[in-house]
């Protein structure tokens, strides 16, 4: 029930903004709209437009050196450190991240009903879903390096494009276009051109096991987007920090059971931060900026932020691989990049022209 009172809030809100689309620039019963320009509407789009463009900025930088940063934290083939531990980092810093800008907050607009942190059991209680979702995601990121290269990764992560499309159709009775399903055709086409292999007995280069690693993260970032998102968005007064602050929280336990199941014996023997370098730190505090930096494109921006910095993140990560991996940049790895590239841009135009 409450996926359908989301997306019939989502109806009403798509013909409130049709609806102000059309009356710009006319004239209602001869009363020009002219002023409301005066009243700071200009002084606004151009506010959001350049919001959009500083978290476009970010999320390229922060997805394309993402998985640079993984591949390059391994030590002769491996981790030295643990994974589990360094999710941990990840949420602790992301957690206390949403609490600096809550603390900020407080001190400019005071204490509201909307950003404190006190809240009901009904709020908090859908929170645990997601977070356990990308924990296991999380984890698999890691061990994907085994069979993908940086660039290969970063291919194959367009996956949840699909699986994110197909679930809001499930889960929230959203209508696909024509165009999105085009989209998706083409997507599953260009990540199988970029992986093709012309210097190997195997066709593919990314064996059984990533591509199957790939689909799972795929299906598991897909669906816990689709439920952040409308945690996020059934209420949208609530301050993002505070929805942040509690995603983060049952981050941070699942996290810690983790470590305590798979790498207690190691953290207990040779400590929590064992085999930690400067990459490591970069590595995770890049993974803290960008939960950041996808919560507030859920929350304030749209889907073309994340087509542009996915398609432009593919080339960076793929041209930094030339020098720091010896990535060889194949011909099939571009023209697949590229394909991949136009199916995001036509699954966000589809989403626009439904």
């Amino acid at each position: 029930m409450e996926y359908r009172k989301l997306k019939d809030q989502d109806k009403d809100g798509d013909t409130n903004d049709e609806d102000v689309e059309s009356l710009r620039g006319k004239a209602i019963s001869g009363v020009s709209l002219k002023p409301l320009a005066t009243l700071g509407v200009g002084s606004s789009d151009r506010s959001k437009w350049k919001r959009k463009s500083i978290v476009t900025l970010a999320l390229t930088i922060l997805t394309s050196s993402q998985a640079i940063l993984i591949v390059w934290s391994k030590r002769a083939g491996k981790y030295e450190y643990s994974v589990t531990t360094a999710n941990f980092m990840v949420e602790t810093l992301k957690c206390a991240l949403s609490l600096a800008a809550l603390a900020r907050i407080w001190r400019t607009e005071g204490v509201t009903e909307d950003n404190r942190l006190s809240t009901t059991l009904n709020e908090v209680i859908v929170y645990p879903i997601p977070a356990f979702l990308y924990l296991i995601k999380n984890l698999l990121q890691y061990y994907i390096f085994a069979y993908v290269n940086a660039p290969g990764y970063q291919i194959l992560k367009n996956l949840n494009i699909i699986s994110t499309g197909v679930l809001y159709r499930i889960i929230l009775k959203r209508e696909l276009s024509e165009i999105q399903w085009a989209a998706f055709v083409l997507l599953c086409a260009g990540c199988t051109t970029a992986q093709l292999n012309s210097n190997s007995d195997r066709v593919l280069e990314t064996p059984v096991q990533g591509w199957i690693m790939a689909i799972v993260m795929a299906l598991l970032s897909g669906f816990a987007g689709v439920y952040t998102e409308a945690i996020m968005k059934k209420r949208p007064s609530r301050n993002i920090n505070v929805q942040n602050f509690w995603l983060y929280i049952f981050g941070m336990i699942f996290n810690a059971i983790a470590i305590v199941i798979q790498d207690f014996d190691a953290v207990a023997n040779k400590g929590f931060f064992h085999g930690y370098s400067l990459i490591t730190t970069l590595m995770i505090l890049n993974h803290a900026l960008s939960g950041i930096a996808v919560s507030m494109v859920m929350k304030y921006a749209d889907n073309i932020v994340k087509v542009y910095s996915t398609s432009v993140a593919m080339l960076l990560t793929a041209v930094v691989s030339v020098f720091l991996f010896g990535f060889h940049l194949s011909l099939a790895f571009f023209l697949g990049s590229t394909v991949v590239s136009v199916s995001v841009y036509l699954h966000s135009i589809g989403k626009l022209r439904r």
